[in-house]
């Protein structure tokens, strides 16, 4: 997986050079026998009913040569197998059959459930960090969806990002060798770095400092990712936004030396005939976010390079389509705009008018996403007959406010796309509550001079919702808003410090199945 980062030509900073994840391989030998790595790892298990610890595959392999007791070891450190527990033992000069080895680590895999080995493979990654080289057996332990889990957790715990004049310190290892994994599940790891390589691209995007991510850097960000992936792409500049009526994306653009741009990418699976249904994906691309005129307190915009998480996961997700044989034709529609402060910028009690017509009146000039949004929902709507719409942003910060950092939360007007998006944030870790589209708040969206006010209050994310609602009428749609989650405050579990690029694991979850609009509608 690659991620462009080239800057754009309008500016004169350059990113430098990120690091990459780890590569994965597999054998089908036990860890201590794979040659050329300087760190093997073992999988812990929690024993039944209390008591001692139990070793799992390859290390009593392990113990053997090296002629040490792992049990006693585990013991005398308390080990209880938890998973992402880390035991670590050095090892010098090495091992017989490995000269080059010089560490063993002990894992806890809990009970062994995919959350469990997504756990396990974060932290050994965290572990083995600067290394060459990891063999371990850890995912050997359970079936196909741990061992993607466990694949999942070992990229994104590696995850960094770096700005700085010397190389990064904390590199990923290089490679990871999945050892007493059979050759025949090839498959679910290469549909593992896909969904590990969204998430990962997905932090990229949003991680980038906004001195070089604008609204037309982001547009060249996927115009080479829709070349690398083999995706349609479209990109309207301001000149065509503002003759297509596109009202939302240029208010919210206007304030900006840096003009908004609208992105779309298409993709059309390799079994398809007129009957294959259409999903559309719409990521909120806020590339700053200052407030507008109704400016943000400093400390609430230190994080706002992020406010564009929700088109990072849609270009991200758009990417990996194709390594999953995504079954349905899926577009990707990016608004984006910097919400800047100048003296062209939105007013409060400006007008505008969104694609198709329907107006808001903008009380709030820092309830700025969902304006970009409903012109991008309305646009799909109108144009693209979809038989799904899903909307991901970071939207109100009343979700954090019900939810905290490690839930998501979302809207549906229909309970089988609920029940899908559900089922996919739990198995893909990236869990997401629903939240209901409660009428009973419809009349604060009210305005005396336009369809609706863009800040109709409290409850604030169900307003919202409520908000949208209006574009997308009776197609089956979900609002994802991933406010609560579009930062890390600390390292836990596959998380990582920062912007998370929360959603793109759920949405290839949904999507990369079999039939992922089953019963939708």
């Amino acid at each position: 997986m690659t991620t462009p980062l080239r800057s754009s030509s309008a500016r004169t900073h350059v990113l430098p050079a990120q690091p990459s994840p780890p590569q994965f391989a597999i054998s089908e030998q036990r860890p201590s026998a794979v040659r050329g790595v300087d760190v093997v790892a073992v999988p812990v298990l929690p024993a039944e009913g209390g008591g001692s610890v139990l070793l799992g595959p390859g290390a009593d392999e392990l113990a053997t040569l090296l002629g040490i007791d792992l049990l006693a070891l585990l013991e005398g450190e308390r080990a209880t197998g938890a998973a992402g527990e880390v035991t670590a033992l050095p090892v010098a000069p090495g091992g017989p059959d490995n000269p080059e080895l010089r560490l063993v680590l002990l894992v806890g895999v809990g009970a062994a459930r995919p959350a469990d080995l997504r756990r396990a493979g974060a932290e050994l990654a965290r572990a083995v960090r600067r290394r060459d080289a990891v063999a371990t057996s850890v995912p050997a332990v359970a079936g196909p969806e741990a061992l993607e889990a466990f694949v999942v957790g070992a990229m994104l715990g590696s995850f960094v990002f770096h700005w700085r004049s010397t190389p990064p310190e904390d590199l990923p290892v290089t490679r990871v060798v999945l050892a007493g994994v059979p050759g025949a599940e090839d498959h679910v790891v290469r549909r593992a770095i896909a969904i590990g390589g969204a998430g990962w691209r997905a932090r990229v995007l949003a991680t980038v400092p906004s001195n070089l991510k604008n609204p037309a850097w982001l547009a060249e960000q996927a115009v080479e990712l829709a070349a690398e992936a083999g995706l349609e792409v479209t990109v309207w500049d301001e000149q065509r936004l503002a003759t297509e009526g596109f009202g939302g994306v240029i208010g919210v653009g206007q304030g900006s030396a840096t003009p908004p741009r609208l992105i779309r990418l298409d993709y059309t699976p390799r079994k398809h005939g007129r009957r294959t249904p259409t999903v559309v994906l719409v990521g909120k691309g806020i590339t700053f976010d200052t407030g507008g005129l109704s400016i943000k307190p400093a400390q609430a915009m230190t994080t706002m390079k992020r406010d564009m998480t929700g088109g990072a996961v849609v270009l991200s997700t758009m990417a990996a389509l194709r390594d999953l044989d995504c079954p349905v034709r899926v577009i990707g529609l990016v608004p984006a705009a910097e919400n800047a402060v100048s003296g062209s910028s939105m007013r409060p009690g400006d007008v505008v008018r969104h694609y198709g017509g329907r107006t808001s009146e903008v009380t709030n000039t820092d309830a700025e996403g969902r304006l970009v949004l409903a012109d991008a929902l309305a646009y799909a709507v109108a144009e693209l007959d979809p038989t799904v719409v899903v909307d991901v942003a970071t939207l109100t910060g009343a979700m954090k406010v019900a939810l905290g950092q490690h839930l998501g939360g979302f809207f549906a007007n229909d309970d089988a796309l609920a029940a899908a998006i559900e089922a996919a944030g739990a198995a893909s870790g990236e869990e997401l509550w629903r939240f209901p589209l409660a009428s009973v708040y419809e009349d604060k969206l009210s305005s005396k001079v336009a369809d609706a006010d863009n800040a109709a209050g409290g409850p604030g994310a169900i307003t919202a919702a409520l908000f949208l609602q209006h574009f997308v009428g009776d197609v089956p749609w979900a609002h994802l808003d991933v406010a609560s989650v579009g930062d890390a405050p600390e390292e836990r579990h596959e998380w990582t410090t920062g912007p998370t690029g929360f959603g793109a694991r759920a949405l290839l979850q949904w999507l990369g199945g079999e039939s992922p609009l089953a019963g939708i509608g």
